[in-house]
């Protein structure tokens, strides 16, 4: 499963005009309603519950954050890239400019493993950071997605 493929540009929000973590929450919350369907609410709840068990933020200046909602039909993953960095509560302590968001049903709960290990995976690389955090539209990011999936 390529990140490339379920990130396409509809799915990338560049830049977020959020500038705290409720915010940006709800900005991709919102992206990813409009794009895959399931309930606002719903989701946005899903996503904020998980934030207060233990935060999404895992370094880096990355952040995933990431729920399970029966009101989507399959996996919904969407991306933004913050103007300035965001206070989220980070593992690193530090603020996060760079955010992934993965929620879907219960049945496809080995999915979202399989996505959130690729993020994982992927944004470990310096250089693909970089390179997102320097996007200026969608389709510059899912390029550098894409790169950095074909090495």
């Amino acid at each position: 499963m390529l990140l490339s493929e379920l990130l396409t540009p509809g799915h990338v929000v560049v830049p977020l005009a959020a500038t705290d973590k409720p915010g940006v929450i709800a900005e991709l919350t919102r992206r990813l309603v409009d794009r895959s369907g399931g309930d606002y609410d719903d989701v946005y709840r899903s996503v904020m519950r998980r934030e207060q068990e233990l935060s999404t933020g895992i370094g880096f200046g990355v952040a995933i954050p990431h729920g399970r909602s029966p009101t989507l039909a399959e996996l919904g993953v969407v991306a933004g890239v913050a103007t300035a960095p965001v206070p989220f509560d980070a593992l690193d302590g530090q603020p996060v400019r760079l955010f992934f968001m993965s929620v879907g049903p219960e049945a496809v709960a080995g999915q979202h493993i399989k996505v959130l290990s690729r993020i994982a995976r992927l944004i470990r690389h310096e250089e693909l950071r970089e390179r997102l955090l320097r996007a200026l539209t969608p389709d510059e990011f899912q390029q550098a997605l894409l790169v950095a999936e074909e090495r």
